[in-house]
């Protein structure tokens, strides 16, 4: 049997953008030798969604919030290892979704044999096989999906069952999870704790997920939230479910990923670019800003994008989003 070419993926984000990935992750490794070069909690969806791929973990200093750019504090020893580590691979292709010169330059450090990307600023130099650039308001997904096309992977449509929902899917418990890497994108626990009570006014039992600062107030109000304490146990909690509703943020597009229909409120980001990728998800649009999208640095005192949405409104969104299964009755 012949070996498989070594392929090099690129995903040094978010976990929401490792998520979005995992399903050409997943295909790419029926048809190469795969290492995913990611943040280290990659190795938990290595477990879950793709487990023949390989993970090498990779904190890239330019992928912090803040302050990336200050040189003199970059790890360099631990940079120019790494890139010796991967050179020894003698990967013979990389690729990168992202139209991102940095990925582009990491993979030629690298020393990697054909290196496929969408070129920006010039990096079409440092690329074998640059790709035409996706429609300017492509899906995350769907960038994946074009670098899928190059490398001759299929992977499906994330919208290809929309026209045809699942009423069949018996809804007994609603993930809810009201945190968020930025504090931007949270919808105010107050709301939350509303809308629960909808829900469970629907004898809908509710999985509460929150992040760690959240756990007092949520304490106070009478509730007992799970604060998991890694990707693989906030993994284990989405399984227990039968939908996902939340802010946007990374565990929406893991549940997503684990096949869990997503209710998604929005406020800085573009829907059309970051809703979870489930063919049943819905979303719940941010309130206009002349500065959207601002990649999380908000120009005001208060997000005004999120703030904004009413609990009216969410309520409505939610009860068309059940509306497409039955749920269950007691």
């Amino acid at each position: 049997m012949s070996q498989k070419p070594k392929l090099l993926i690129l995903e040094l984000w978010g976990l929401g953008d490792l998520a979005i990935a995992s399903r050409f992750i997943a295909a790419a490794s029926e048809k190469y030798e795969v290492t995913v070069l990611s943040k280290p909690y990659a190795h938990d969806l290595q477990q879950a969604l793709w487990t023949k791929a390989k993970v090498i973990s990779f904190v890239a200093p330019w992928t912090a919030f803040r302050g990336k750019y200050r040189l003199f504090k970059w790890p360099w020893q631990q940079l120019l290892q790494l890139a010796h580590q991967l050179r020894k691979e003698k990967f013979d292709l990389a690729v990168s979704g992202r139209w991102d010169p940095r990925d582009h330059a990491w993979m030629r450090v690298c020393g990697v044999k054909k290196c496929i990307g969408f070129p920006r600023s010039g990096s079409k130099h440092l690329l074998h096989h640059p790709l035409p650039l996706p429609d300017e308001k492509a899906h995350r997904y769907d960038q994946w999906k074009l670098v899928g096309e190059a490398l001759d992977i299929e992977i499906p449509d994330w919208k290809y069952r929309k026209a045809e929902p699942n009423p069949a899917r018996c809804i007994k418990t609603a993930i809810i999870h009201t945190g968020a890497a930025q504090p931007v994108r949270v919808w105010p626990l107050d709301r939350y704790h509303q809308l629960i009570k909808a829900i469970e006014e629907q004898n809908i039992s509710i999985q509460l997920i929150c992040d760690a600062d959240q756990a007092s107030w949520w304490k106070k109000n009478n509730r007992h939230p799970m604060v998991p304490q890694s990707v693989s146990a906030l993994i284990e909690h989405l399984k227990t479910g039968d939908i996902f509703i939340g802010n946007d943020s990374g565990p929406g597009h893991l549940a997503a990923a684990l096949d869990l229909p997503t209710l998604t409120i929005f406020g800085p980001q573009l829907t059309e670019w970051f809703r979870p990728a489930h063919p049943q998800g819905m979303v719940v649009e941010g309130k206009d800003c002349e500065y959207k999208p601002c990649f999380d640095n908000c120009r005001f005192e208060t997000p005004h994008c999120m703030t904004g949405v009413t609990l009216e409104g969410v309520k409505e969104m939610m009860q068309t989003f059940l509306n497409q299964f039955t749920t269950a009755q007691n």
